[in-house]
């Protein structure tokens, strides 16, 4: 098992990030929170990761804090939920946003995300409610995610943003909605998180 990749960050094509390890480039599939908080490609960067195997395919997951980890096993252990959506719902709100969620019975603001009905936002209150002891117990500090954060000289970050927001399960036309009036000159991952934010506040 792969529990923590050190190393330098190669490329950020969101959600996707590559991190060399002496020479070998491990690709991870990251939430917006984890993908805002990493340095800029070239810096020294840490994760802590989930490895999934699959017949087809051995998949790995990058989480700048061990408690954003410790959430995501939590909800794809929830039936239903796979690691897309639960990426999704990371990427959509933090740890604590969700955590509140769960205790306030708020399923209408868990709709707002991606592949979340009002079934599954109910199941997931349903099932999380049991399960947050196994993840909430003790200090889950960040990593050291080293360097400055941003891109410099950015081809098109709209349209990436764009690209990744359709990739958590949102349509093209909601995802185009949710960025426009967005300053373009923000790096892809600020322009994400900006249209998150915007989803889960209208």
């Amino acid at each position: 098992m792969i529990g923590r990749l050190s190393g330098a960050l190669l490329e950020k094509h969101p959600p996707w990030v590559v991190v060399d390890v002496h020479g070998v480039g491990y690709e991870l599939e990251a939430s917006m929170t984890t993908l805002v908080a990493l340095p800029a490609p070239g810096e020294p960067v840490s994760l802590y990761t989930h490895l999934t195997i699959r017949d087809d395919a051995h998949l790995l997951y990058g989480f700048a804090r061990e408690h954003e980890r410790a959430l995501f096993r939590a909800l794809i252990k929830v039936n239903g939920v796979g690691p897309k959506l639960a990426l999704a719902i990371l990427s959509g709100m933090d740890e604590d946003a969700f955590m509140r969620c769960v205790r306030d019975d708020d399923a209408k603001a868990l709709t707002k995300l991606p592949g979340v009905g009002k079934k599954t936002a109910e199941r997931l209150i349903i099932e999380m409610r049991d399960r947050f002891p196994e993840w909430e117990r003790g200090e889950y500090a960040p990593l050291a995610l080293e360097g400055a954060n941003g891109e410099a000289a950015p081809r098109d970050n709209t349209a990436d943003a764009e690209a990744a927001l359709v990739s958590l399960g949102y349509k093209l036309t909601e995802a185009a909605k949710m960025l426009s009036d967005l300053d373009p000159h923000q790096s892809t991952e600020a322009l994400i998180k900006a249209a998150l934010t915007r989803r889960m506040g209208g």
